[in-house]
């Protein structure tokens, strides 16, 4: 039986607008019927902090920090709470709610797609698990003490000997769903938690004490040095293997690559956009 086909897609390093924007255009493109579902591997350049689409700055976020260090900062069209990008492998899954075998509810469908990220981690010889967040860690995701992503895994989130090592978020939109997610390299817990804001010194001491035993990075899992180009092959082949796929490499046409920079420029890059809430 012939395995269905999908687009691939490496951007290599862009701006966070430019990334998010991308996400957003793929999302339309594939509403339409001009391409068919997309896996897409990317980075950022600088490295950034992203916000989730409901989360408010003036309650989580150091923005003065966020200056200071030089930091892109952009609001996601996902939810979730802030993703510092800088040592990662970041993906997205672009794909339409009436896919073969896709689960209607978002958790059912979180696990169908991180399928691939679970055989990516486990290609690298990482023995990942899917997170099943208990009574604790369910009661802390409705009511977060931080802004900080990887402080606790919600359902079918990546982890490693119980540390979260791949955070993903998704949404719904024009009947197309849009999954993206960091995959950590590395972790930088003083230079994360100091962009955040906590209603007590007590609290950010706490964070930062603590998630290490929360999240963990690959370069903490392996003495071997794992590239990103090997992570990118892992992770694909994952998701081949998950979703009984194949991946062909897209490339987009300029009137493509016009919506893209449209998105970008009327959204992304905008600070109406960006600091609305």
């Amino acid at each position: 039986m012939t395995k269905a086909v999908w687009h691939y897609v490496d951007s290599g390093k862009c701006s966070p607008s430019f990334n998010m924007a991308l996400d957003e255009a793929l999302l339309d493109l594939h509403s339409r019927g001009e391409i068919g579902p997309v896996l897409r591997f990317y980075e950022w350049e600088p490295a950034t902090l992203s916000i989730g689409y409901f989360q408010r700055i003036e309650k989580d976020i150091d923005m003065e920090k966020v200056k200071e260090l030089e930091l892109g900062f952009v609001r996601r069209p996902t939810g979730g709470r802030g993703v510092l990008h800088e040592h990662e492998l970041t993906y997205s899954v672009i794909v339409s709610e009436k896919y073969p075998n896709m689960p209607e509810t978002v958790t059912e469908a979180y696990r169908v797609i991180s399928g691939g990220l679970l055989q990516g981690f486990r290609n690298l010889g990482l023995q990942a698990e899917f997170s099943i967040p208990d009574q604790e860690i369910t009661a802390q995701l409705r009511s977060p003490k931080s802004g900080v992503c990887f402080d606790a895994p919600s359902w079918y989130e990546l982890v490693v000997e119980g540390k979260k090592v791949a955070g993903s978020a998704q949404t719904r939109q024009k009947g197309v769903i849009l999954q993206h997610g960091a995959i950590l390299m590395s972790l930088d817990v003083d230079k994360l938690t100091s962009i955040f804001t906590y209603s007590s010194p007590a609290l950010k001491e706490r964070v930062r004490r603590t998630l290490p035993d929360r999240a963990i990075a690959i370069d903490r899992l392996t003495d071997r040095k794992i590239s990103l180009e090997e992570c990118k092959q892992a992770f694909s082949k994952g998701f081949e293997a998950s979703l009984d796929i194949s991946l062909e490499p897209l490339e987009l046409t300029p009137e493509q690559l016009a919506l893209v920079h449209q998105i970008e420029k009327e959204k992304y890059a905008n600070d109406d956009w960006n600091f609305k809430k």
